[in-house]
């Protein structure tokens, strides 16, 4: 039989979790309460929010003395993580289930995202109807929208517990995964404007007995690979997608963080770095672009994404920033230049076709990698041009070679 992980403020969602639980129990799903919540409940659970405190390095009657809800809060969910990531471990959990408001979604998410990718995490929100990336961070948390407040077990709430907790009984249901695929995995990144290099490599990669699991480089993207780097599902990476950081440093919408481009490194897995669409700081429509920007140049990718052309001076920065990096490597790293054109629309012809910019950027990087591990090589062609493709792909194969995999 399977088991499911019931997390909850049992003190004011009680009800609530208990028609769930009741749910679960009729499909024949057995369940371990967790209740997370701050004040006692009056509702039968499997762990109190005592022992969760405990689990989050404090204690239950100091935190109500307090009546410091930060605290309270912030030691929760670190007790919420330490108790559903040890019931994982043990394998006495099959999934984790979830629902409330904004304070219940930020505790009960904050041990989802610590399970790995796959393990099935179920949330119903008052919060997901708007931006949930707080929430689910680089996990696969599936947020169901309550669509009405969780106060009470009206006929629409009920609709939509129903259906998330019969979803989560359908994940249970479903058929073991066997990866009968044993070739070694490689991560990729890529974005709209280097498709067709990546889908080269991926190609060259893949005749030659490799799996390449491809990252949209959207921000998110680049942070959910960088996790599974730190989870040990690559042997290689091939890094040649690194927009990221031009959103991260002149506020585009599409940053990954300030510690992109750090687990290959940390994690000393082989990698071969590019420049790829370099090029560009990505905004939302026409009019979310800040007005400091107003007199640059820029490109409408579709309705909702608007591309702005880096400048010389900010590709000097993007140069600093990816060499402080790079610096960083305890092992050796290749990183390939395209000296035609660093995206699609920065060639020739190109609506971003700036050949001073992408020396500022090529420049910037001979002068700031001082890392004997790095090696830069420039290549007389446009980033996504096959011969380049094969290029990065063949060197990260003899990267991964040396290193004994």
């Amino acid at each position: 039989m399977a088991t499911i992980a019931i997390v909850g403020t049992f003190d004011t969602k009680g009800l609530e979790l208990e028609y769930c639980r009741q749910l679960f129990e009729k499909a024949n799903i057995s369940t371990i309460t967790i209740h997370s919540g701050t004040f006692p409940t009056d509702y039968p659970v499997d762990i109190q929010n005592t022992e969760v405190a405990v689990a989050g390095g404090g204690d239950m009657t100091a935190l109500e003395k307090e009546k410091d809800r930060g605290r309270a809060m912030a030691t929760l969910a670190q007790g919420i993580k330490s108790i559903v990531t040890s019931l994982h471990e043990r394998g006495e959990i099959d999934a984790v289930f979830s629902l409330g408001g904004s304070g219940g979604t930020a505790l009960a998410t904050a041990g989802m995202r610590a399970l790995p990718v796959g393990f099935p995490k179920v949330m119903v929100s008052t919060m997901a109807g708007g931006s949930v990336a707080e929430y689910v961070g680089t996990s696969d948390i599936i947020m169901f929208p309550s669509i009405v407040d969780v106060q009470g077990l009206n006929s629409i709430l009920k609709d939509v517990l129903q259906n998330a907790v019969y979803a989560t009984v359908g994940m249970l249901g479903a058929p073991v995964h066997e990866d009968d695929d044993e070739r070694p995995h490689i991560a990729a990144t890529m974005f709209g404007v280097t498709t067709p290099c990546i889908t080269e490599a991926q190609k060259y990669l893949e005749e030659r007995g490799y799996d390449v699991v491809v990252f949209h480089a959207t921000g998110a993207g680049g942070k959910s690979m960088e996790r599974l780097i730190d989870d040990g599902y690559f042997v290689g990476v091939l890094d040649l997608t690194t927009t990221e950081w031009c959103d991260e440093l002149f506020g585009g919408v599409l940053a990954a963080g300030p510690h992109r481009s750090e687990a290959a490194i940390r994690n000393q897995i082989p990698q071969v770095v590019s420049v790829g669409a370099m090029d560009m700081v990505n905004f939302g429509s026409p009019e979310t672009v800040p007005e400091k920007y107003a007199d640059r140049t820029f490109y409408p990718h579709n309705q909702q994404v608007t591309l702005m052309r880096t400048t010389p001076a900010e590709n000097e920065q993007l140069g600093a920033k990816l060499a402080e990096k790079l610096n960083q490597a305890t092992i050796p790293i290749e990183l390939l230049l395209p000296v035609r054109g660093v995206s699609a629309i920065d060639v020739k012809g190109g609506p971003f076709y700036d050949p001073e910019a992408d020396q500022a950027l090529f420049t910037s990087l001979r002068k700031h990698v001082t890392n004997d591990q790095v090696t830069i090589c420039e290549l007389d062609t446009d980033i996504n041009n096959p011969e380049f493709a094969a290029s990065a792909a063949q060197s990260l194969i003899d990267l991964i070679e040396s290193k004994g995999h």
